[in-house]
């Protein structure tokens, strides 16, 4: 009998499933017969960056809209659980399986200090060192003590992309190379 898989994809804000990250860690995990479970957020508030209140409003929005749609998954009858998440949405996937207690394995896109909150530690991070909404001297210091492999790389901003297209191919490969050698562990 084979494996029972699920990845839930917890997108950003404004990077959603289509864009590139997400696109093809989904389309990687789901080649490796994993069902499929999209977050999709509504009516977030809008240039947060910054501002603490605004984005502890969204990020309240995000996880109350998660809750909404993932009830009713039935966790238990699958044997192997991803979270990937993108910004907004590695805090949302950390807190999700906190709160419920879920062993799930988590990718995390550019996350946040916030994500790191959650006690949790089967996770992979990936983090430009030109990222304006992370403090990355941070990240790596939260990362270390959760003992979150982190990947970070140079001139890439909150995308993971930098000016030069070509590199930017090439950290894409790189990072779901890195993404897959986590999902087969």
């Amino acid at each position: 009998m084979e494996t029972k898989k699920l990845a839930v994809i917890f997108p950003g804000m404004g990077y959603h499933k289509d864009k590139p990250l997400l696109y093809y860690s989904s389309k990687l995990v789901q080649g490796k017969g994993y069902d499929i479970i999209d977050i999709e957020y509504r009516d977030l508030p809008e240039k947060v960056r910054g501002d603490a209140a605004k984005m502890k409003a969204a990020a309240d929005m995000a996880y109350a809209q998660a809750e909404e749609q993932l009830e009713g998954v039935p966790f238990a009858e699958y044997e192997d659980i991803l979270f990937i998440g993108k910004s907004i949405g590695t805090v949302i996937a950390a807190k999700y399986a906190a709160a419920h207690d879920l062993n799930a394995r988590q990718i995390w896109y550019t996350p946040v200090e916030a994500t790191f909150s959650f006690g949790l530690r089967n996770a992979i991070a990936f983090i430009g060192e030109a990222d304006p909404w992370s403090d990355l001297s941070n990240v790596r210091k939260l990362a270390d003590e959760n003992r979150i492999e982190l990947w970070t790389y140079p001139g890439c901003n909150h995308s993971l992309e930098s000016a030069d297209v070509i590199r930017n191919i090439e950290y894409i490969k790189n990072v779901m190379c890195l993404t897959e050698e986590f999902v087969e562990r």
